[in-house]
């Protein structure tokens, strides 16, 4: 499986069942491209989540390849996994914040986990907690935190870093439509300084949003892809590729 230039993910004839079950993906193929923004959308069950943990290397594919980063994923050593999940940044549906650390706390993880010093992140932790609208909120707990708070720590935490790919899923599910738009501020201008984003959500007015994204649309675990546009270089002019 080559390589194009931009090309950061590829999936060839990809599938994954759990266990001896049917497969929740079939056949699943595309390209990502380094600084673009995908929405992943599809009806409850269509296999949303179970593509984004083959995404973040939470899950091994049952069959076809995976190279991310130009390094074919499913035979890297396990050892070798953490290095490649710093590069990505992740928002969980059910947001995985560590209950014992403060809001601050939880968004400057992955800074002080890279090695940042604690004079230097403590400014981008706080304009990022203003930036969520959580400034008051710095020192609270998570089990102090409402859904919403709770899942815009989870967002901010995940773009501290500017990681090279930002995947998140249903990141707008428990806010409202103001915060919703906000939050898609944020991922557009964290895509503008040349992240790329996969946006997973069943919110089809979130679609209309963001004028120059591409929509993989996956249905019964497999990937609509009639026009190829997630296969081949999409252009940021002209008609390429499916827009919202």
């Amino acid at each position: 499986m080559s390589t194009r230039e931009g090309e950061i993910v590829q999936f060839d004839n990809v599938g994954l069942r759990y266990g001896t079950d049917r497969e929740v993906l079939s056949n699943v193929t595309f390209s990502l491209y380094s600084g673009r923004f995908y929405f992943l959308t599809g009806a409850s069950g269509a296999g949303k989540t179970s593509l984004l943990k083959l995404l973040y290397l939470a899950q091994r594919p049952s069959r076809g390849a995976i190279r991310m980063f130009g390094r074919d994923v499913i035979t890297l050593p396990r050892d070798q996994l953490p290095s490649f999940r710093r590069r990505m940044g992740v928002v969980f549906q059910d947001f995985r914040l560590v209950d014992h650390l403060s809001a601050f706390d939880n968004v400057a993880l992955p800074l002080r986990v890279s090695g940042v010093r604690e004079a230097d992140l403590r400014e981008p932790v706080a304009d990022m907690l203003e930036w969520v609208g959580l400034a008051h909120r710095a020192e609270a707990r998570p089990a102090t935190l409402s859904g919403g708070e709770q899942q815009r720590v989870a967002i901010a935490r995940a773009v501290i870093g500017r990681p090279e790919i930002l995947i998140a899923d249903e990141p707008t599910g428990n806010v409202d439509p103001e915060m919703a738009v906000k939050l898609l501020r944020l991922f557009e201008a964290l895509n503008r300084l040349g992240t790329t984003v996969v946006v997973a959500t069943h919110d089809v007015q979130l679609l209309r949003k963001v004028p120059d994204s591409l929509i993989m649309r996956l249905s019964k675990g497999m990937l609509a892809d009639p026009t190829g546009a997630l296969r081949y270089p999409p252009r940021r002019e002209g008609t390429v590729g499916e827009s919202a």
